[in-house]
Protein backbone atom coordinates (compact mmCIF):
# COMPACT_ATOMS: atom_id res chain seq x y z
CA UNK A 1 0.00 0.00 0.00
CA UNK A 2 1.34 3.43 -0.93
CA UNK A 3 1.99 6.02 1.79
CA UNK A 4 -0.31 9.03 1.89
CA UNK A 5 -0.20 12.07 4.15
CA UNK A 6 -3.48 13.95 4.62
CA UNK A 7 -4.23 17.20 6.44
CA UNK A 8 -7.76 18.64 6.32
CA UNK A 9 -8.31 20.72 9.47
CA UNK A 10 -11.58 22.51 8.63
CA UNK A 11 -14.58 21.87 10.88
CA UNK A 12 -17.50 21.27 8.51
CA UNK A 13 -21.08 21.98 9.58
CA UNK A 14 -23.28 20.47 6.88
CA UNK A 15 -27.02 20.37 6.31
CA UNK A 16 -30.18 22.36 5.75
CA UNK A 17 -30.35 25.49 7.91
CA UNK A 18 -26.86 24.84 9.27
CA UNK A 19 -26.10 28.57 8.97
CA UNK A 20 -28.27 28.96 12.06
CA UNK A 21 -25.56 27.10 14.02
CA UNK A 22 -22.81 29.63 13.32
CA UNK A 23 -23.32 31.32 16.69
CA UNK A 24 -22.71 28.00 18.48
CA UNK A 25 -19.13 27.74 17.19
CA UNK A 26 -16.24 29.27 19.16
CA UNK A 27 -15.68 32.86 18.05
CA UNK A 28 -12.54 33.47 16.00
CA UNK A 29 -12.24 37.13 16.94
CA UNK A 30 -14.09 40.32 17.78
CA UNK A 31 -14.33 42.02 14.38
CA UNK A 32 -14.84 40.35 11.03
CA UNK A 33 -14.36 41.36 7.43
CA UNK A 34 -17.55 40.00 5.86
CA UNK A 35 -16.81 39.37 2.18
CA UNK A 36 -19.54 38.97 -0.45
CA UNK A 37 -19.76 39.29 -4.22
CA UNK A 38 -20.58 42.50 -6.05
CA UNK A 39 -24.03 41.11 -6.84
CA UNK A 40 -27.18 40.99 -4.77
CA UNK A 41 -27.77 37.25 -4.35
CA UNK A 42 -26.87 37.09 -0.65
CA UNK A 43 -29.30 39.93 0.03
CA UNK A 44 -32.08 38.35 -2.02
CA UNK A 45 -31.73 34.87 -0.55
CA UNK A 46 -31.55 36.19 3.01
CA UNK A 47 -28.15 34.72 3.80
CA UNK A 48 -26.56 38.12 4.47
CA UNK A 49 -29.12 39.07 7.12
CA UNK A 50 -28.90 35.59 8.66
CA UNK A 51 -25.12 35.83 8.88
CA UNK A 52 -25.26 39.29 10.44
CA UNK A 53 -27.80 37.96 12.95
CA UNK A 54 -25.44 35.13 13.90
CA UNK A 55 -22.61 37.62 14.41
CA UNK A 56 -24.80 39.83 16.59
CA UNK A 57 -25.66 36.81 18.73
CA UNK A 58 -21.94 36.43 19.37
CA UNK A 59 -21.38 40.15 19.96
CA UNK A 60 -19.10 40.37 16.93
CA UNK A 61 -18.73 43.56 14.90
CA UNK A 62 -18.14 43.43 11.15
CA UNK A 63 -17.09 45.44 8.10
CA UNK A 64 -18.78 44.54 4.81
CA UNK A 65 -16.64 44.23 1.66
CA UNK A 66 -18.63 43.49 -1.50
CA UNK A 67 -16.28 44.06 -4.43
CA UNK A 68 -15.63 40.45 -5.48
CA UNK A 69 -16.53 39.51 -9.05
CA UNK A 70 -16.54 36.14 -10.79
CA UNK A 71 -12.94 35.14 -11.58
CA UNK A 72 -11.71 37.41 -8.73
CA UNK A 73 -8.81 39.71 -9.53
CA UNK A 74 -5.66 40.50 -7.57
CA UNK A 75 -6.66 44.16 -7.20
CA UNK A 76 -9.93 43.23 -5.46
CA UNK A 77 -8.03 41.05 -2.99
CA UNK A 78 -5.61 43.90 -2.32
CA UNK A 79 -8.50 46.31 -1.75
CA UNK A 80 -10.14 43.88 0.67
CA UNK A 81 -6.90 43.44 2.59
CA UNK A 82 -6.44 47.22 2.82
CA UNK A 83 -9.96 47.69 4.18
CA UNK A 84 -9.40 44.87 6.64
CA UNK A 85 -6.19 46.43 7.94
CA UNK A 86 -7.69 49.92 8.19
CA UNK A 87 -10.61 48.60 10.23
CA UNK A 88 -8.59 46.32 12.50
CA UNK A 89 -10.39 43.08 11.66
CA UNK A 90 -9.07 39.91 13.24
CA UNK A 91 -10.80 37.32 11.06
CA UNK A 92 -12.56 36.99 7.71
CA UNK A 93 -15.93 35.54 6.72
CA UNK A 94 -16.64 34.48 3.14
CA UNK A 95 -20.34 34.48 2.26
CA UNK A 96 -20.73 33.35 -1.33
CA UNK A 97 -19.53 30.93 -3.96
CA UNK A 98 -16.08 29.86 -5.03
CA UNK A 99 -14.93 33.30 -6.16
CA UNK A 100 -15.79 34.85 -2.81
CA UNK A 101 -14.18 32.02 -0.86
CA UNK A 102 -11.00 32.07 -2.95
CA UNK A 103 -10.72 35.85 -2.58
CA UNK A 104 -11.41 35.66 1.15
CA UNK A 105 -8.65 33.18 1.91
CA UNK A 106 -6.21 35.36 -0.07
CA UNK A 107 -7.40 38.41 1.86
CA UNK A 108 -6.94 36.52 5.13
CA UNK A 109 -3.40 35.67 4.09
CA UNK A 110 -2.51 39.16 2.82
CA UNK A 111 -3.80 41.32 5.70
CA UNK A 112 -0.93 40.51 8.13
CA UNK A 113 1.87 40.63 5.53
CA UNK A 114 4.35 43.46 5.03
CA UNK A 115 3.31 44.09 1.43
CA UNK A 116 0.15 45.29 -0.27
CA UNK A 117 0.85 43.31 -3.44
CA UNK A 118 -0.81 39.91 -3.72
CA UNK A 119 1.27 38.82 -6.71
CA UNK A 120 4.39 38.87 -4.53
CA UNK A 121 3.09 35.45 -3.43
CA UNK A 122 2.25 34.14 -6.89
CA UNK A 123 4.33 31.21 -8.10
CA UNK A 124 4.08 32.16 -11.76
CA UNK A 125 6.15 33.91 -14.45
CA UNK A 126 4.85 37.32 -13.33
CA UNK A 127 4.80 36.47 -9.63
CA UNK A 128 7.25 37.19 -6.84
CA UNK A 129 7.29 33.57 -5.62
CA UNK A 130 7.51 34.72 -2.00
CA UNK A 131 6.33 32.72 1.00
CA UNK A 132 4.19 34.66 3.52
CA UNK A 133 6.24 35.66 6.56
CA UNK A 134 3.27 36.25 8.87
CA UNK A 135 0.51 33.88 9.92
CA UNK A 136 -2.75 34.40 8.06
CA UNK A 137 -5.92 35.52 9.80
CA UNK A 138 -8.48 32.76 10.43
CA UNK A 139 -11.49 32.67 8.14
CA UNK A 140 -14.93 31.09 7.89
CA UNK A 141 -16.46 29.76 4.68
CA UNK A 142 -20.23 30.02 4.23
CA UNK A 143 -20.77 28.60 0.78
CA UNK A 144 -23.81 29.55 -1.29
CA UNK A 145 -22.97 27.36 -4.30
CA UNK A 146 -21.86 23.80 -5.01
CA UNK A 147 -18.91 23.93 -7.37
CA UNK A 148 -15.40 24.70 -6.18
CA UNK A 149 -14.95 22.85 -2.89
CA UNK A 150 -13.06 25.93 -1.76
CA UNK A 151 -14.61 25.67 1.70
CA UNK A 152 -12.31 22.76 2.62
CA UNK A 153 -9.10 23.36 0.65
CA UNK A 154 -6.25 25.85 0.94
CA UNK A 155 -6.16 26.81 -2.73
CA UNK A 156 -7.06 30.35 -3.79
CA UNK A 157 -7.45 30.83 -7.55
CA UNK A 158 -7.03 34.51 -8.46
CA UNK A 159 -6.68 36.28 -11.82
CA UNK A 160 -4.17 38.95 -12.78
CA UNK A 161 -5.60 40.37 -16.03
CA UNK A 162 -2.54 42.46 -16.80
CA UNK A 163 -0.33 39.38 -16.82
CA UNK A 164 -2.95 37.04 -18.32
CA UNK A 165 -2.46 34.74 -15.33
CA UNK A 166 -5.06 32.80 -13.36
CA UNK A 167 -3.33 30.74 -10.70
CA UNK A 168 -3.38 29.37 -7.18
CA UNK A 169 -1.79 31.87 -4.77
CA UNK A 170 0.70 30.48 -2.25
CA UNK A 171 0.34 30.39 1.51
CA UNK A 172 -3.43 30.64 1.90
CA UNK A 173 -5.06 29.01 4.93
CA UNK A 174 -7.72 26.37 5.29
CA UNK A 175 -11.00 27.70 6.66
CA UNK A 176 -11.41 27.24 10.39
CA UNK A 177 -15.11 26.48 9.84
CA UNK A 178 -17.13 25.66 6.74
CA UNK A 179 -20.90 26.10 6.77
CA UNK A 180 -22.45 24.08 3.93
CA UNK A 181 -26.16 24.89 3.98
CA UNK A 182 -28.03 23.61 0.90
CA UNK A 183 -30.88 26.02 1.67
CA UNK A 184 -28.58 28.85 0.54
CA UNK A 185 -28.22 27.22 -2.90
CA UNK A 186 -31.90 27.08 -3.89
CA UNK A 187 -31.77 30.37 -5.80
CA UNK A 188 -28.75 29.50 -7.97
CA UNK A 189 -30.05 29.61 -11.59
CA UNK A 190 -30.20 26.30 -13.50
CA UNK A 191 -27.31 27.02 -15.87
CA UNK A 192 -24.98 28.03 -13.06
CA UNK A 193 -26.09 25.04 -11.02
CA UNK A 194 -24.89 22.95 -13.96
CA UNK A 195 -21.61 24.84 -14.45
CA UNK A 196 -20.79 24.60 -10.75
CA UNK A 197 -21.79 20.96 -10.50
CA UNK A 198 -19.55 20.01 -13.40
CA UNK A 199 -16.64 21.89 -11.82
CA UNK A 200 -17.11 19.73 -8.73
CA UNK A 201 -17.38 16.63 -10.91
CA UNK A 202 -14.14 17.39 -12.75
CA UNK A 203 -12.28 17.87 -9.46
CA UNK A 204 -13.05 14.25 -8.63
CA UNK A 205 -12.71 12.83 -12.15
CA UNK A 206 -9.30 14.45 -12.53
CA UNK A 207 -8.28 13.37 -9.06
CA UNK A 208 -9.24 9.78 -9.82
CA UNK A 209 -6.95 9.58 -12.88
CA UNK A 210 -4.22 11.71 -11.31
CA UNK A 211 -0.90 10.10 -10.44
CA UNK A 212 -1.50 11.58 -6.97
CA UNK A 213 -4.53 9.36 -6.24
CA UNK A 214 -4.58 7.29 -3.06
CA UNK A 215 -7.04 5.37 -0.89
CA UNK A 216 -8.34 8.50 0.82
CA UNK A 217 -8.87 10.45 -2.38
CA UNK A 218 -10.53 7.52 -4.13
CA UNK A 219 -13.00 7.17 -1.27
CA UNK A 220 -14.31 10.74 -1.58
CA UNK A 221 -14.06 10.84 -5.37
CA UNK A 222 -16.25 7.80 -5.92
CA UNK A 223 -19.07 9.14 -3.76
CA UNK A 224 -18.79 12.61 -5.31
CA UNK A 225 -18.97 11.25 -8.86
CA UNK A 226 -21.91 9.00 -8.02
CA UNK A 227 -23.88 11.80 -6.36
CA UNK A 228 -23.32 14.29 -9.17
CA UNK A 229 -24.20 11.75 -11.83
CA UNK A 230 -27.44 10.90 -10.07
CA UNK A 231 -28.56 14.22 -8.62
CA UNK A 232 -27.14 17.10 -10.68
CA UNK A 233 -29.78 16.80 -13.45
CA UNK A 234 -32.47 16.99 -10.78
CA UNK A 235 -30.93 20.08 -9.16
CA UNK A 236 -30.70 21.76 -12.57
CA UNK A 237 -34.32 20.91 -13.38
CA UNK A 238 -35.74 22.00 -10.01
CA UNK A 239 -33.71 24.21 -7.71
CA UNK A 240 -36.15 23.53 -4.88
CA UNK A 241 -35.48 19.78 -4.98
CA UNK A 242 -33.72 19.74 -1.63
CA UNK A 243 -32.63 16.12 -1.77
CA UNK A 244 -30.81 16.90 -5.01
CA UNK A 245 -29.36 20.14 -3.62
CA UNK A 246 -28.07 18.30 -0.53
CA UNK A 247 -26.48 15.49 -2.52
CA UNK A 248 -24.78 17.86 -4.96
CA UNK A 249 -23.58 20.08 -2.10
CA UNK A 250 -22.14 17.03 -0.35
CA UNK A 251 -20.46 15.91 -3.58
CA UNK A 252 -18.94 19.36 -3.96
CA UNK A 253 -17.43 19.29 -0.48
CA UNK A 254 -16.09 15.78 -1.10
CA UNK A 255 -14.53 17.01 -4.34
CA UNK A 256 -12.84 19.73 -2.33
CA UNK A 257 -11.26 16.98 -0.26
CA UNK A 258 -10.17 15.30 -3.50
CA UNK A 259 -8.00 18.34 -4.17
CA UNK A 260 -6.62 18.16 -0.63
CA UNK A 261 -5.90 14.43 -0.69
CA UNK A 262 -4.85 14.17 -4.36
CA UNK A 263 -4.87 16.85 -7.09
CA UNK A 264 -6.62 18.14 -10.14
CA UNK A 265 -4.87 17.51 -13.43
CA UNK A 266 -4.02 19.67 -16.43
CA UNK A 267 -7.65 20.11 -17.51
CA UNK A 268 -7.99 22.74 -14.79
CA UNK A 269 -4.78 24.46 -15.92
CA UNK A 270 -6.13 24.50 -19.46
CA UNK A 271 -9.38 26.15 -18.43
CA UNK A 272 -7.59 28.70 -16.27
CA UNK A 273 -5.65 29.77 -19.35
CA UNK A 274 -8.93 30.22 -21.24
CA UNK A 275 -10.55 32.40 -18.58
CA UNK A 276 -7.31 34.29 -17.92
CA UNK A 277 -7.67 35.72 -21.43
CA UNK A 278 -11.49 35.70 -21.51
CA UNK A 279 -12.61 36.58 -18.00
CA UNK A 280 -16.32 36.52 -18.84
CA UNK A 281 -16.05 32.73 -19.36
CA UNK A 282 -17.51 30.83 -16.38
CA UNK A 283 -14.96 28.33 -15.09
CA UNK A 284 -17.35 25.39 -15.15
CA UNK A 285 -18.45 26.19 -18.69
CA UNK A 286 -14.85 26.23 -19.90
CA UNK A 287 -14.20 22.87 -18.29
CA UNK A 288 -17.27 21.39 -19.97
CA UNK A 289 -16.06 22.68 -23.35
CA UNK A 290 -12.73 20.90 -22.89
CA UNK A 291 -13.87 17.77 -21.12
CA UNK A 292 -14.77 15.21 -23.78
CA UNK A 293 -11.65 15.83 -25.86
CA UNK A 294 -9.49 16.09 -22.76
CA UNK A 295 -10.53 12.71 -21.41
CA UNK A 296 -10.54 11.17 -24.90
CA UNK A 297 -6.87 12.16 -25.13
CA UNK A 298 -6.04 10.11 -22.03
CA UNK A 299 -8.22 7.20 -23.10
CA UNK A 300 -6.34 7.05 -26.40
CA UNK A 301 -3.06 6.91 -24.48
CA UNK A 302 -4.29 3.86 -22.50
CA UNK A 303 -2.48 4.95 -19.33
CA UNK A 304 -5.37 4.30 -16.93
CA UNK A 305 -8.04 2.29 -18.77
CA UNK A 306 -9.44 0.61 -15.65
CA UNK A 307 -10.03 3.96 -14.00
CA UNK A 308 -12.13 5.21 -16.89
CA UNK A 309 -14.25 2.05 -16.69
CA UNK A 310 -14.66 2.69 -12.95
CA UNK A 311 -15.74 6.28 -13.55
CA UNK A 312 -18.26 5.26 -16.20
CA UNK A 313 -19.84 2.94 -13.65
CA UNK A 314 -19.77 5.63 -10.96
CA UNK A 315 -21.73 7.86 -13.36
CA UNK A 316 -24.40 5.21 -13.67
CA UNK A 317 -23.32 3.20 -16.71
CA UNK A 318 -23.22 -0.04 -14.75
CA UNK A 319 -22.53 -2.20 -17.81
CA UNK A 320 -19.35 -0.29 -18.73
CA UNK A 321 -16.56 -2.56 -19.94
CA UNK A 322 -14.25 -0.31 -21.96
CA UNK A 323 -12.75 3.17 -21.34
CA UNK A 324 -14.80 4.73 -24.14
CA UNK A 325 -17.95 3.99 -22.14
CA UNK A 326 -16.90 6.82 -19.83
CA UNK A 327 -17.16 9.34 -22.67
CA UNK A 328 -20.68 8.12 -23.38
CA UNK A 329 -21.64 8.49 -19.71
CA UNK A 330 -20.14 11.99 -19.47
CA UNK A 331 -21.80 13.15 -22.69
CA UNK A 332 -25.13 11.78 -21.46
CA UNK A 333 -24.83 13.75 -18.22
CA UNK A 334 -24.02 16.93 -20.14
CA UNK A 335 -27.12 16.45 -22.28
CA UNK A 336 -29.25 15.82 -19.19
CA UNK A 337 -28.06 19.12 -17.72
CA UNK A 338 -28.45 21.10 -20.96
CA UNK A 339 -24.76 21.99 -21.35
CA UNK A 340 -23.83 19.84 -24.34
CA UNK A 341 -23.70 22.68 -26.88
CA UNK A 342 -21.29 25.14 -25.26
CA UNK A 343 -18.86 26.82 -27.68
CA UNK A 344 -15.49 28.45 -27.12
CA UNK A 345 -16.21 30.79 -30.03
CA UNK A 346 -19.13 32.30 -28.11
CA UNK A 347 -16.60 33.76 -25.66
CA UNK A 348 -14.16 35.10 -28.24
CA UNK A 349 -11.73 32.18 -28.15
CA UNK A 350 -10.18 31.34 -31.52
CA UNK A 351 -8.84 28.02 -32.74
CA UNK A 352 -5.52 29.65 -33.57
CA UNK A 353 -5.14 30.57 -29.88
CA UNK A 354 -4.48 26.92 -29.03
CA UNK A 355 -0.70 27.04 -28.65
CA UNK A 356 -0.79 30.33 -26.72
CA UNK A 357 -3.26 28.79 -24.30
CA UNK A 358 -1.25 25.58 -24.02
CA UNK A 359 1.94 27.44 -23.13
CA UNK A 360 0.11 29.69 -20.66
CA UNK A 361 -1.51 26.71 -18.95
CA UNK A 362 1.80 24.96 -18.39
CA UNK A 363 3.76 28.07 -17.42
CA UNK A 364 1.27 29.27 -14.81
CA UNK A 365 0.12 25.98 -13.23
CA UNK A 366 2.81 23.41 -13.94
CA UNK A 367 1.99 21.50 -10.75
CA UNK A 368 -1.26 20.24 -12.27
CA UNK A 369 0.60 18.90 -15.31
CA UNK A 370 2.89 17.09 -12.87
CA UNK A 371 -0.23 15.40 -11.48
CA UNK A 372 -1.26 14.06 -14.90
CA UNK A 373 -1.25 10.29 -15.42
CA UNK A 374 1.57 10.71 -17.97
CA UNK A 375 3.73 13.47 -19.44
CA UNK A 376 2.46 15.67 -22.26
CA UNK A 377 3.91 18.14 -24.75
CA UNK A 378 2.65 21.62 -25.56
CA UNK A 379 1.71 20.31 -29.00
CA UNK A 380 -0.50 17.62 -27.47
CA UNK A 381 -2.23 20.13 -25.19
CA UNK A 382 -2.76 22.53 -28.10
CA UNK A 383 -4.29 19.62 -30.00
CA UNK A 384 -6.86 19.10 -27.26
CA UNK A 385 -7.88 22.76 -27.50
CA UNK A 386 -8.17 22.48 -31.28
CA UNK A 387 -10.31 19.34 -31.19
CA UNK A 388 -12.54 20.83 -28.48
CA UNK A 389 -13.03 24.07 -30.39
CA UNK A 390 -16.50 24.92 -31.67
Amino acid sequence: MDIFNCFAPTRVVFGRNSLELLHTLPALGKKALLVTSNGKSTIKNGSFDKTVGELKALGIDYVHFNHIAANPENTAVEEGARIGRENGVDFVIALGGGSVMDASKSIAMLIPQHTDTLWDFANSPAGGKQIPSEKALPWIAITTSAGTGSEVDATSVISNPGAHEKIGVSGCPFAAYAIVDPELMKTVPPMYTAYQGFDALFHSLEGYISCKHNLMSEMVERTAIENIGKYLPRAVKDGNDMEAREKVAFANTLSGYSMVFASCTSEHSMEHAMSAYHMQLPHGAGLIMLSLEYFRFWINKHVCDDRFVDMARFLGKTDAEKPEDFLEALASLQRACGVDNLKMSDYGIKKEDAMTLAKNARATMLRLFVADPAETTDEEIAGIYERAFR
